[in-house]
């Protein structure tokens, strides 16, 4: 491709402006944006130099002809997006969750082997410097054989969040498709693994949250808490998706002969005492990362039990995009990856349709809840 590849972003949100800017660090041209409210479209195209914008997708699609598009949307809205694009031959950079299901993620990846294009899935920290350090430190045998990891998480999200697709199952919403999609994909890239066998266990214990209207973008949510959540006249939403998760995986691992026991845990409503943290256990030490996706200071235990402080290696730190904030930095990475393979460059395996496919199937599984055992059957 000798010209700049072009780009027509769906969504107007945070995501679709850090998709924006990712693509255009890549080197690619950003011709259209589209979402779903006219006055916000324009508004967010014209502070960030996009000539096209409008509300119909099919429309812009026949008008840009797009080489990619970037889907910065809500999950529920993944579907259709994605379908009309592969109709016109794009490659397709999904956000995650890929959909709302697992048989709307197995058609969405059948349209786009059929289409014969390349495809990303944004479950993107897995990119975090720190993470990429542990890969490295894996790769070259610091803890002997995995064993077992464990991704500890607590969030203490404000209840008074307004309502909106966070809350809805059928809006892609569920800490399992905003949180869990992440942290599989590090333990996965991390060990050089793919589930094999999952259970797990899933709460709603947030119920209800409040109905506000002006929210627009969701990294600025909290500015619309009601002051009072005791009103008598504010309008409530039904939550029915969950608020907190545990999932135990088996994964199988190229750096060990039986399988790798890997612990997820969330609360996404709950307050943390210590910091959340990632930890990969091995037969010959362990890496521990501080923070829910391990984006902190890591920490490697060797084989007398010695914990010490790693810095970052110069190679990783020169190859990290040079953005503020950490999901940014990790789309940038994402998209420049997804641009070279485009482009015929050789790059390492990043995640692709058949990650959120394979992610969305295991997330209906442990959404089922059908694993328990009945101790005192009547």
């Amino acid at each position: 491709m000798s010209r700049k590849p072009t780009v027509l972003v769906a969504g107007t949100g945070f995501a679709g402006e850090g998709h924006t800017d990712a693509f255009r660090a890549a080197g690619a041209e950003v011709v259209g944006m589209v979402g779903r409210t006219p006055h916000v479209a324009a508004e967010v195209a014209g502070r960030l130099g996009i000539p096209m914008h409008g509300t119909d997708w099919q429309a812009a699609l026949r008008d840009t002809r797009p080489d990619i598009v970037a889907i910065a949307t809500p999950g529920g809205a993944h579907f259709e997006q994605i379908r009309l694009a592969l109709g016109f031959g794009a490659h397709v950079f999904c956000d995650k969750p890929l959909t709302t299901d697992g048989a709307r993620a197995e058609q969405l990846l059948a349209l786009a082997d059929a289409a014969g294009v390349k495809t990303a899935f944004a479950a993107s920290y897995r990119y975090t410097p720190s993470v990429r350090h542990a890969q490295a430190l894996v790769a070259a045998g610091a803890i002997g054989r995995p064993t077992e990891v464990e991704c500890i998480s607590h969030f203490n999200l404000e209840r008074g969040i307004p309502f909106g697709w966070s809350h809805r199952q059928e809006a892609g919403g569920g800490r399992l498709n905003n949180n869990f999609t992440h942290t599989l994909a590090i333990v996965s890239a991390v060990l050089d693994a793919t589930p094999e066998a999952v259970t797990g266990e899933v709460r709603d214990d947030l119920r209800r949250a409040p109905i506000v209207d002006g929210v627009h973008n969701f990294a600025t949510r909290r500015a619309f808490i009601p002051a009072d959540l005791s009103d008598p006249k504010l309008q409530w939403g039904k939550s029915n998706v969950e608020w907190s998760y545990t999932v135990l995986a088996r994964m199988k691992s190229s750096f060990a002969e039986a399988p790798v026991s890997a612990l997820f845990k969330h609360g996404g409503l709950v307050p943390r005492f210590r910091e959340d943290h990632i930890v990969f256990y091995g037969d010959a030490g362990a890496i521990y990362l501080e923070g829910h996706y391990g984006s902190g200071a890591l920490h490697l235990c060797g084989p007398a039990g010695d914990w010490q402080d790693l810095a970052l290696p110069a190679d990783i730190a020169a190859d990290t995009p040079d953005v503020t904030g950490e999901t940014e930095q990790c789309w940038h990475y994402l998209a420049r990856e997804f641009m070279a393979d485009i482009q015929g460059r050789p790059v390492a395996p990043y995640p692709t349709f058949r990650d959120g496919c394979a992610y969305q199937k295991i997330i209906d599984l442990i959404r089922a809840n059908a694993n328990w055992t009945d101790l005192h059957p009547d």
